[in-house]
């Protein structure tokens, strides 16, 4: 027996409770394509924002980092110099050479205040990060860093410049670098301090640091080669148009 079956006239084409039903598929369907659309341009942009959010943790740290080491190396310079002096007072006859070593070992601290002043002034940069203790730790730093060059890396230099100790044995050895042994110590510890919570709030590992600063160093020196290019190519230019010149000389041309 063949069993035909039928629709029933209500959801039948045309008959009210079918339009109903296909709006409410309509509305669900479009509910849903919207969902999808903002979810998926929400995930787009949280992943812009904690990509970019990387990137400017990067920068800031890369620049910490170097900045510690030039400090780290001013202080062992300053320690150095203690060690110079008491090789001389312990043998005079060493004055002639070893004075200059301590002429030569001003400590100095290398460094620019570009990623500095792009953290810093920027409202939009700090909002981006997001972290309000590691902004105040950067700005902690920096302060250190400026600190240290001008209350002992300028100091230094000023004192030596001002009263030119190492000319003789007994400015050598009355040059006193105690003071700024302790303070350099304390500032560098500060430095350390806030360097290390920075990595740490900001799960930057010594892994992640060493491979950013490979990347900069790679981008640094394909920049070094497109300048040292550019210049090789305006040398040559610049000759070529001055051999030019020279036989437009020679024609002797009115």
């Amino acid at each position: 027996m063949n069993v035909k079956l039928h629709t029933p006239k209500s959801l039948k084409t045309g008959s009210g409770m079918a339009t109903m039903k296909q709006l409410l598929l309509s509305v669900v369907a479009t509910s849903i394509s919207i969902a999808l659309t903002f979810g998926t341009a929400a995930v787009i942009d949280s992943n812009k924002k904690e990509k970019e959010k990387r990137e400017i943790v990067m920068m800031v740290m890369y620049d910490m980092y170097n900045s510690l080491q030039s400090v780290q190396k001013a202080d062992s310079m300053i320690y150095e110099s203690m060690l110079i002096q008491r090789q001389i007072a312990e043998d005079t006859a060493k004055f002639s050479s070893l004075r200059f070593q301590l002429v030569h070992n001003v400590p100095r601290v290398d460094y620019t205040e570009t990623t500095e002043r792009i953290f810093s002034s920027s409202i939009e940069t700090i909002n981006t990060v997001g972290n309000v203790l590691f902004t105040e730790n950067v700005a902690d730093f920096y302060q250190a860093r400026q600190s240290y060059k001008t209350e002992l890396c300028d100091s230094i230099a000023g004192r030596i410049i001002a009263d030119a100790p190492f000319a003789t044995l007994k400015g050598s050895l009355s040059f006193e670098y105690s003071y700024d042994a302790i303070l350099s110590a304390e500032i560098l510890q500060s430095m350390r301090h806030l360097f290390a919570q920075c990595q740490q709030m900001m799960e930057v590992s010594n892994k992640d640091l060493e491979a950013y600063r490979t990347e900069r160093k790679q981008m640094e020196l394909s920049t070094k080669n497109k300048s040292e290019t550019v210049s090789s190519t305006g040398e040559k230019v610049l000759k070529l148009q001055q051999e030019i010149d020279q036989a437009v000389k020679r024609l002797e041309l009115e």
